[in-house]
């Protein structure tokens, strides 16, 4: 099948610890199945509330008109507030690049040659999709985030939460050279650790 486009494959997670390569199998099944060519992926582990996304937008500035950016769901390409979503959807729309997820079938109809007049009928409808599924990722993001603040909230409340696990090893460290009347500069230097902590050392110390 000859087509005058390209297809890219656009991999995302939020987290380091989170694998990006997760959704390539889908994509590269889905090509598979409609007889297209990924000419590469493009891979990254940043947040989708976030513009700052530099291999999205390496992506951007290669794709050329009628070019496909390929993904498993919107949310990978937006969980984005409306003000960046639509600086987002302007700089697709002005290199009219179009967006395929596998979660919208509507999109999937891209991948035919069509006359204009249904290629504009079919962008119409999918712009809408994309703005709806864009809203929906991102009232998801807001939901598990305000869920996130609710659940550690509740839990320090219910003493549960304890925060980032004291280093008592390094505490022990500070204790010491306190003890030697070491001034905090030379401790720094020493443990490559903060003023912060050794103050706090330095007043349980008083304390005691």
């Amino acid at each position: 099948m000859n087509n005058d486009f390209r297809v890219y494959g656009y991999l995302r997670a939020s987290t380091k610890e989170q694998d990006a390569n997760r959704a390539k199998d889908s994509l590269l099944h889905f090509a598979k199945d409609k007889n297209l060519n990924i000419s590469c992926f493009f891979l990254e582990n940043e947040s989708g509330a976030t513009l700052n996304r530099p291999e999205l937008f390496r992506l951007l500035d290669i794709a050329q008109e009628n070019d496909i950016i390929l993904v498993e769901q919107i949310d990978r390409i937006s969980r984005l507030d409306d003000q960046d979503w639509d600086k987002l959807k302007t700089i697709i729309k002005l290199k009219k690049i179009k967006i395929v997820s596998l979660d919208l079938p509507t999109s999937h109809q891209f991948i035919e040659n069509s006359d204009e007049f249904t290629n504009r009928m079919l962008g119409a409808v999918n712009d809408l999709m994309l703005d709806m599924l864009a809203a929906v990722a991102r009232k998801d993001y807001q939901d598990r985030r305000r869920r996130q603040v609710e659940g550690i909230s509740k839990a320090r409340n219910n003493s549960a939460y304890r925060g980032r696990r004291e280093n008592t090893d390094l505490h022990e460290k500070i204790r010491l050279l306190l003890s030697e009347n070491k001034s905090y500069s030379m401790i720094i230097s020493l443990l490559n650790c903060s003023r912060g902590t050794i103050a706090k050392v330095a007043q349980r110390i008083k304390i005691a």
